[in-house]
């Protein structure tokens, strides 16, 4: 290939190497334009992360494909005819990356469309342009040749930098962070490259938000805070709250890492970590603050809590904290643009759920990986940690200690039941930095409820209904473990209750839910009579207070975390927590929840301790993970292997926080004055043009979740139609209280297998 660059230069000419057809002003987008554009993007994406260099070369070559005759040809009739151009355009750049960075960094310009190959595909790849085998050979030569006339710079003179920590020693650590490295690198050049075309069919300059400055942030939200805690009512556990708050304030000055923040319900964690995030970054020069917890439900209480204490008193500035919690899959061939539809997260306070912040981080797709490069250099705060899942914990712990140990990244565990993962092989060595001293001392002094036991044959939904229903303060809260049971103990309630019985569950609309919640909240405040029926969404960190829970039998954290839902200001003497075992209930059907429920049933019960005791909450998580066996595959192992591997279509298909049959998302028009703007946005991402995040940003708070037998089902009955990637439009019925209920007469043909 040394002669490969001297070839004749056939670009001679007036006419200039395109890279994408007219933009809505009739102007094309020159190659040298879209390759130098995406180039400086990358370059500042990757400098947080001692990768701008490289992060630009990736970026310069991606593109360089399309300079061959062919491809610029084929342009034309795809600008005529609508459709594609028909010649490849990646293995130019993916050859050049492979020559001047490295073969692995081939991956990068290789998936920028496709997604990041398996590196035995890319090696298959390399070695047959290097053979000059390869079945386009004439095509990639042509190309390298004609656009190094227009930009030199693709072929550097010298190997590029690389990051300091990765030409040392290979250790273990250093090869996964290898893996990290590539999908930072990847996330740079796909957002960049997202956002040069995006930019030239909006016929408008690349608009990036201008560095944050996080100590006026961080001022920002002290001064809001203290308003804010002004014009609530007083409670009596404030106290606590403050010593809470100003020990995390202290520690904020301390080193990036990763920090526990080990705080009983009820103790003000969401501002206590919000403070520390954004002190921190302010100490230390980082970027941003990514708040990821476990519900959809949690990140609209939290985003609306964070907006109010963040964002700019005008309308002229743009907003400071981005709610992100879209979960289409929008990585369609298919649909031309969906891609530019994907979230970036450039802003200065992201809250996102932890299944989006986890299965993008370890996906191989552009869409999703848009926004990976910006947790380099930022504080992620991840909200109730116990709900991340055992058979995912070896790569998400490696992930993070990756993050923190090479990508200058602090992370926060949060949590009122945390678990032990300083006793998994992945955290050892990395110092655990506690944000709160003496968290028994803090349970001891905000234990505000007892627990009851209800358990045996006699124990049926009908009886649990019954108690329910005849509970003379007529205000609960029952917690259960599936959509199915909470829609049947639903329809048990209002055929016994007088009191108003309300429902919470994924399969309502994300504004469903909030409006829900504050319809909750504001009877609960009024004092008047309400039952409430919700899966364990509710559980954490839902800012309700109900002077009796009722719980189905589940693991100890889950049981401890409905209870942070009783007495929560600690206004009652005593709060009560029932705990009920129907022997009939739903419950994810896996040997991780088994061992879960078994590690329970040996510490916590009527005859053991509570579930709020520290003690015996360590021996249950000890227990629960001996209980998964010596294979590491139990726990994610076999992930990590395969990311040494640097195989990232397998990872992205192994690695799933939730099981594809419940992730599949829906819009749902619930009131006709929602529909046009809803069929607008659906109309922007069916454009030819790119429409950018705004779209499915305004479409999240209409948007519910079924298990996807179930769409499928729906989908062939006619009840819901498609939109773009896997995300739906319902055209089926809507329960006023329960959304997707395949129960409902009306529309139990759309379920029918």
């Amino acid at each position: 290939m040394g002669n490969l660059i001297g070839m004749e230069d056939s670009s001679s000419g007036a006419t200039p190497l395109w890279a994408h057809s007219r933009n809505l002003s009739g102007q094309r987008h020159t190659l040298e334009d879209h390759l130098r554009g995406s180039a400086i993007l990358a370059r500042q994406f990757g400098s947080a992360f001692d990768a701008a260099e490289l992060a630009e070369y990736l970026a310069l070559v991606h593109d360089v494909g399309k300079g061959s005759c062919a491809w610029q040809h084929g342009l034309n009739g795809a600008e005529a005819s609508g459709g594609k151009v028909g010649f490849p355009h990646k293995e130019a750049g993916a050859w050049l990356a492979a020559s001047h960075a490295g073969r692995p960094f081939a991956a990068v310009v290789q998936g920028h469309h496709g997604g990041l190959p398996g590196y035995q595909d890319l090696q298959t790849l390399i070695d047959s342009v290097k053979a000059r085998t390869h079945k386009h050979q004439a095509l990639i030569e042509e190309a390298i040749t004609r656009t190094a006339a227009v930009v030199p710079k693709i072929v550097p003179t010298g190997r590029l930098r690389l990051p300091q920590w990765l030409t040392g020693p290979a250790a273990p650590d250093t090869v996964l962070a290898r893996d990290l490295l590539l999908r930072m690198l990847f996330s740079c050049v796909v957002d960049a490259d997202f956002l040069d075309t995006s930019a030239h069919f909006a016929a408008s300059p690349t608009a990036l938000r201008e560095k944050c400055d996080m100590a006026a942030l961080a001022c920002v939200f002290e001064e809001r805070r203290q308003r804010h805690l002004a014009t609530r009512q007083p409670s009596p556990v404030d106290d606590i709250r403050r010593r809470i708050y100003d020990q995390t304030l202290v520690a904020a000055t301390n080193e990036p890492g990763m920090y526990v923040l080990h705080v009983p319900t009820g103790g003000g964690k969401t501002l206590a970590s919000a403070g520390f995030a954004l002190h921190h970054a302010a100490a230390h020069g980082l970027r941003r603050v990514v708040v990821a917890v476990p519900y959809v439900s949690i990140t609209q209480q939290n985003a609306q809590i964070y907006r109010d204490l963040l964002d700019p008193d005008t309308g002229d500035l743009p907003p400071t904290v981005l709610e992100h919690h879209s979960s289409a899959d929008l990585d369609d061939p298919s649909a031309r643009w969906a891609r530019t539809a994907a979230e970036n997260w450039d802003a200065p306070f992201i809250v996102t759920t932890t299944v989006q912040l986890f299965e993008s981080l370890f996906s191989h797709k552009p869409a999703a990986m848009r926004k990976v490069h910006r947790l380099a250099k930022s504080v992620i705060v991840l909200d109730e940690v116990q709900a991340l899942p055992d058979h995912l914990l070896v790569p998400i712990l490696s992930a993070l200690r990756g993050l923190v140990e090479r990508f200058g990244t602090t992370v926060v565990l949060v949590s009122a039941t945390q678990p032990d993962f300083w006793s998994l092989a992945q955290l050892h060595g990395l110092p655990r930095r506690q944000l709160i001293h003496n968290p028994g001392d803090l349970f001891a002094a905000l234990r505000r409820v007892t627990y009851v036991w209800r358990n045996g044959p006699q124990v049926t939904w009908e009886s649990m209904a019954e108690e329910i229903a005849g509970h003379s303060g007529k205000q609960t809260l029952t917690v259960v473990n599936t959509t199915k049971d909470a829609a049947h103990l639903h329809r048990l309630l209002e055929e016994l209750a007088t009191a108003p019985v309300l429902h919470l569950s994924t399969r309502m609309t994300a504004e469903h839910r909030r409006t829900t919640i504050e319809q909750v909240r504001d009877m609960l405040k009024a004092g008047d009579d309400v039952h409430v029926v919700s899966t364990q969404l509710i559980e954490a960190g839902v800012d309700l207070d109900f002077p009796r829970v009722f719980r189905a039998w589940a693991p100890a954290e889950s049981l401890q975390q409905a209870a942070g839902r009783c007495n929560r200001d600690g206004r009652l003497p005593e709060g009560t927590v029932v705990v009920f075992q129907v022997h009939d209930a739903g419950q994810p059907r896996d040997n991780i929840y088994e061992a879960a429920l078994k590690a329970t049933a040996a510490h916590i019960g009527p005859d053991l301790a509570a579930p709020d005791d520290l003690d015996a909450l360590s021996r249950y998580y000890q227990l629960r993970y001996s209980l998964h066996g010596s294979s590491p595959a139990t726990m994610g192992g076999d992930i990590d292997h395969l990311r040494t591997q640097l195989d990232f279509p397998a990872v992205d298909k192994a690695f799933r926080m939730i099981d594809d049959q419940y992730s599949q998302p829906v819009i749902v028009i619930r009131d006709e004055s929602d529909r046009d703007a809803i069929e607008t946005d659906i109309a922007a991402l069916h454009s030819r043009y790119p429409s950018g995040p705004e779209p499915l940003r305004r479409l999240q708070p209409h948007t519910a979740s079924l298990p996807r037998h179930e769409a499928r089902a729906a989908l062939a009955a006619g009840l819901a139609e498609p939109v773009i990637g896997d995300l739906l439009l319902w055209q089926g019925a809507y329960h006023p209280k329960r959304g997707l209920d395949p129960s409902e007469k009306e529309d139990r043909t759309a379920f029918v297998l």
